[in-house]
Formats: C-alpha cells, structure tokens, sequence
C-alpha cells in the first residue's frame, strides 16, 4: 500500500448565499450556509473535512484548525489512523485548547473539521468510499479510532467491542442497504418564513420526487400559526405520509407542552429541538407529559455526553448527531454506540448537506444492526461539491467514489 505523509494543513473559510428565506427557522433567520475546512495535503492526495457554521465565527473555526493541526504534520496517514483513538484525545484534552470548551464551541467545531479530514484522506489512500473503510475494519481496528472517556458508567470498551462483534455475525443480513439506498427526507418544504401557498407547492414537488417523508419549521412567537400550519402539511401530504416539525430551540418548556398537546392531532412523527439543548430535565419533563409523541435532538448538542445524558434521562426518541459539529466521524460512531446501547434510533441531523452522513447512516445499519428510518435532504449546496449526494426516488444512491464525498469544487480564504 503506498505511502502517503501528511505534509502542509490548510484552512478555508467557505461561506455561501441562500436563496431568499431558505434555511431559515425561528431563530436562525439569516443564515450563510458555511464551512470551515480543513485540507490536509499528502502527495497527489488531499484529505478535506467539514464543519458547519451559520457563516458569523465561521474565520475564528478557520484560525482554530490551523493551531490544533500541527501536530498533524509529518505523520503517514495510515500509521496516524491505526491508533487514531489517542491522536484524537490529544488534540481534544489539549491543555490550553480545552479551556476554550471543553469539547464545545469553536475548538470542537475545529476538531470536527480536523478529524473529518482524516478520515477522509485515510479512505482516499485506501481508494474506498467512507462507508466501504468504515466496515473493513475490524472491530478491534475501529474501536481504535475512537475516544470513549467519561463513558465506562453506561459503555466500557469491552461491551462496545462486544457490539461491533455480535452485529458483524448478521451483517451479511443488511447489506441490501447497499443496492437499494437509504431513504431520505425532505427539510426543505417548509422553512420558516415561507408562504402557506409556498409550502404547499413544496410538498406537491417533494412527493412527485418520491420523498415519503418532510419536515416543517415551527416556533411562531404566535403558536396558532405553528398549529395551523403543521394541520396544512398534514392535509397536503395525507394521513400516510410522515410529518416532523421543528422548533429549533425557541418554546420554554410550559410553551412547549401547551403546543404539543395541540399539534397532537395532525400525528408529528416527531418533535425536534423543542427548548434548550443543553437542558435535559426540561426535554425529561417534556418527554413524559406528551407520551407517546416523540422528542428528536441533537443537532445542537456539541459532544458524546450530552448524548449520554439525554439517553440516561429517556428525554429523546430520536437522536440527530452531527458529525459536523461533533468531533467528527469518531464521536459520531460514539453516539451511534451509545444510542445502540439505549435502544434509540439515530436520524442525522445533516450540517454537512447529507454528503458524510450518507456514508454513516450505512454504517450505523449494517455494522450496528441500527434501525433503517431515513437521511435528512437538504439540496441547498448541491452545486458546490465535486460530487453531490445523489438522491433518486426519494433515496439516498450508495455513493462510490474514494473518500467522504467532502470535496467542494473551488476552496477560498486559504489560512
């Protein structure tokens, strides 16, 4: 197998305009869909990894990678990967660097982009597709990959291996997975400032596409609005079809269970990021008084932790890690495991457009036995990479090029 060194990290800050009202919600309202990337050059090859911003900070992401990388330089990327577990735990427990978190905010959002690279770069070298490398390796190999610390009081080590074993006898089973995609859904209908009239073409064009599945932006200052409609989408789609609806964090927790309890009717098959995502005997409290109506979260919680909590708390039935805000595909397959451990399915939460992801959601299936739901679209950045996820019929196509499918066609604001 050739060699191939890590010679020079850079950092780019890639910061794109939306359409008019496009990925808004109720609290983001103008967001810049943006990344900090992190390329790490190596011969012919480039390792390029992702962290998503709203676009403000997104240069503070960029100046952080360039620090936390430099210990980076001058390893082999195969050797740096057989025992990424401890590479990964030096650069997050920096001494200086950690202050700054822990394991939170602009470092974490660097180590993301960081680790994302690696990933990416070691999947090149290899000529695989991220989801090929990622079930490759052996058990032992990925468990290697990864940092488990402050995790031993509800998943040592041993029993995570033990779960990478058991599920590798079956997963011959789910390899089907491969030849018909992954379903998708579809976020894009109902930003929060679009029209009634808006969304309801949206959902017209989203089921002729195939997409079985959307999701609606709610968090109105005036809750009959939510309400309303939340009933509109349903009647669009039909009873059939499955509808999630998303606060994006703005209701108190005494809004939030006077709003759920009226959205009651029209059958959400979740409710997302409903109060703060840092309060998780709020999201307890919550979960409990609107049973059975489930409670999805995670695209706002920054680290492995805070998802053990709310799995201890029983205060979510869907978690939405990001391998784009977390600490990349390393603690992605933590909160995979842990939500594998709990019994919990994981539904992504898609920062990085659905193009890491599509890999990992295939992971999660075949070599942890997780529970095939469907993958968040967002096709707002299509145009940018070299190689868009592509989705057919309301499904995600099994990508196969080399790599994360991370690579943006012109990389600007090199640091």
């Amino acid at each position: 197998m050739p060699s191939h060194v890590i010679t020079a990290v850079s950092a780019h800050d890639q910061r794109y305009a939306l359409e008019r009202g496009a990925g808004a919600d109720s609290i983001h309202s103008n967001p810049q869909y943006s990344y900090a990337v992190t390329q790490l050059h190596a011969g012919d090859l480039r390792g390029t990894g992702l962290a998503f911003t709203l676009g403000g900070g997104n240069d503070l992401v960029c100046a952080a990678i360039r620090q936390m990388s430099e210990s980076l330089v001058g390893r082999e990327i195969e050797e740096l990967m057989t025992g990424f577990g401890d590479v990964y735990a030096q650069i997050l427990e920096h001494p200086q660097y950690r202050w700054l978190g822990p394991h939170k905010g602009v470092v974490h959002l660097a180590l993301s982009s960081i680790v994302n690279a690696c990933w990416d770069l070691w999947a090149k070298s290899r000529g695989l597709p991220l989801w090929l490398l990622l079930l490759d390796l052996q058990p032992e190999q990925l468990l290697n990959t990864l940092h488990m610390r402050y995790l031993d009081d509800v998943l040592t080590a041993d029993e995570a291996l033990d779960m990478l074993r058991s599920h590798e006898r079956t997963r011959q089973q789910r390899m089907g997975i491969i030849e018909r995609g992954y379903p998708g859904y579809d976020t894009s209908i109902g930003w929060f400032q679009y029209s009634d009239d808006t969304i309801r073409q949206n959902i017209i064009k989203s089921l002729d596409r195939g997409f079985e599945a959307v999701k609606l932006k709610v968090g109105s200052a005036d809750a009959a609005r939510d309400i309303r409609r939340a009933y509109l989408v349903r009647e669009t789609v039909g009873e059939s079809a499955r509808v999630m609806l998303d606060c994006n964090q703005q209701w108190t927790l005494e809004q939030a269970i006077a709003v759920c309890h009226e959205l009651r009717g029209m059958n959400p098959y979740w409710i997302e990021e409903p109060t703060h995502p840092d309060d998780v005997l709020a999201h307890q409290t919550l979960a409990r008084a609107i049973a059975p109506l489930q409670l999805a979260i995670g695209e706002h919680l920054p680290n492995q932790l805070l998802f053990k909590n709310y799995l201890q708390a029983a205060a979510c039935g869907f978690v939405q890690p990001d391998c784009v805000r977390l600490g990349g595909v390393s603690e992605f397959i933590v909160v995979s495991l842990l939500a594998r451990k709990f019994g919990v399915p994981v539904v992504p939460h898609v920062g990085d457009m659905g193009q890491i992801h599509q890999h990992l959601v295939l992971f999660n299936h075949i070599a942890l036995g997780h529970e095939v739901i469907f993958l968040e679209y967002i096709p707002h950045l299509r145009s940018h990479f070299t190689q868009p996820a592509r989705v057919e019929d309301g499904v995600y196509v099994t990508p196969q090029a080399p790599g994360s499918s991370s690579d943006l066609k012109a990389l600007k604001r090199k640091m």
